[in-house]
């Protein structure tokens, strides 16, 4: 399983060689010739000097990868202060300041830079940070973005007119930041509120080739491949799988309908997670002409038909049985759980791997 939203990433740091003034000389009638001194090497590797002022000495501070989760490097807190030393970083990235094992956090993106954190246990996640080229273009994308950051909650109600103005601003920033990491963060953000990976592709193009082939580059364009196989637009082809009582159930069967065609397993714990989202949306919508279809990647029937009745997941459910084998699965290459596809009564895919309020507020637009 595969994370939806990799925070792994950034800028390469770049050298600019600053111009060196032509030194006059004393003499007119011979004149010096002016050599340009060299360039200060870049620095390599980077230190980190926090001051948090409210733990007790001792309190355990981690620094931990924002992309794999893991902790780096651990040390404690002094007399308020804390301090990390790194070796050179290839590329900058999304770090996490964990203080006590607990949130709330600070986070940073960290490149090869003297970095200073300062801030207090009240107001954690609004410490200071400076001495970082890539945590202060972060900041101010994200500042820039502040005035459109409540269309990003769960619970966002659909704007027309302001998603298209948060969408234009995204654009607009990436327009004019081709080189810089941040922009991959930036065309993440235009996606959560596309919904349609697809719709990346121009922004990516923009990119610039180092930053294309940036970690966060590289999953972009594979978000916009899997997106483009069974996209939206595109005929889901047919299928037939037996249900819980043994008889064959096509999803041509389901025509006339809107479908969410849903992946998921007993045994896969985001998949169980999501489900209460999808009973929400399955009670919410079923009078308006609205249904689920579940193909289940289980091996085992008494764990399949177990989760069924546990979850209420109350709607038509196939599986051949053979875990990432299954036929379907195989058919449309999921190789990751929960996966969906949501079909027009057509069968015609109108969304792809809608969850949550992302899916409620698709089916908001669609079915009013």
């Amino acid at each position: 399983m595969r994370p939806i939203f990799l925070l792994f990433f950034l800028l390469p740091v770049f050298t600019l060689a600053q111009k060196t003034p032509v030194a006059k000389s004393k003499t007119v009638t011979k004149p010096k010739t002016a050599v340009a001194s060299k360039p200060a090497p870049a620095q390599t590797g980077f230190t980190i000097s926090g001051e948090i002022a409210g733990y007790a000495d001792g309190t355990i501070v981690d620094l931990i990868n924002g992309g794999t989760s893991q902790t780096e490097a651990s040390t404690t807190l002094m007399s308020n202060k804390f301090f990390f030393k790194g070796g050179n970083m290839s590329k900058p990235d999304f770090k996490i300041i964990l203080i006590n094992k607990q949130a709330p956090y600070i986070t940073l993106f960290l490149d090869n830079s003297n970095v200073k954190i300062v801030g207090s246990r009240e107001t954690l996640d609004r410490a200071k940070v400076t001495g970082s080229k890539s945590h202060a273009d972060f900041e101010e994308f994200n500042t820039s973005l502040n005035p459109y950051q409540s269309l990003f909650a769960e619970d966002a109600e659909y704007d027309a007119a302001r998603y298209a103005q948060a969408r234009k601003l995204i654009e607009d920033y990436v327009a004019g930041h081709k080189e810089s990491h941040i922009s991959t963060l930036a065309i993440l953000r235009y996606n959560q509120l596309a919904e349609d990976p697809v719709e990346m592709e121009p922004l990516y193009k923009q990119l610039a080739p180092d930053v294309q082939g940036g970690i966060l580059g590289k999953y972009i364009a594979q978000m916009i491949l899997e997106a483009r196989q069974n996209g939206v637009g595109t005929l889901l082809p047919d299928f037939s799988q037996p249900d819980t009582s043994g008889t064959m159930i096509s999803l041509s069967s389901l025509r006339g309908k809107y479908v969410l065609v849903d992946f998921w397993a007993s045994w896969c714990k985001p998949c169980r997670m999501e489900n209460p989202n999808l009973v929400a949306a399955y009670n919410k919508y079923r009078d308006k002409n609205f249904t689920v279809f579940g193909v289940s990647l289980d091996q085992a029937r008494e764990a399949w038909i177990s989760a069924i009745k546990m979850d209420s997941l109350n709607w038509t459910q196939v599986s051949d049985l053979k875990g990432w084998g299954n036929a379907v699965a195989q058919q449309f290459q999921i190789s990751s759980i929960p996966q969906n596809f949501l079909l027009d009564p057509e069968g015609k895919v109108v969304g792809k791997n809608l969850r949550g309020r992302a899916l409620e507020r698709k089916l908001e637009r669609l079915l009013k």
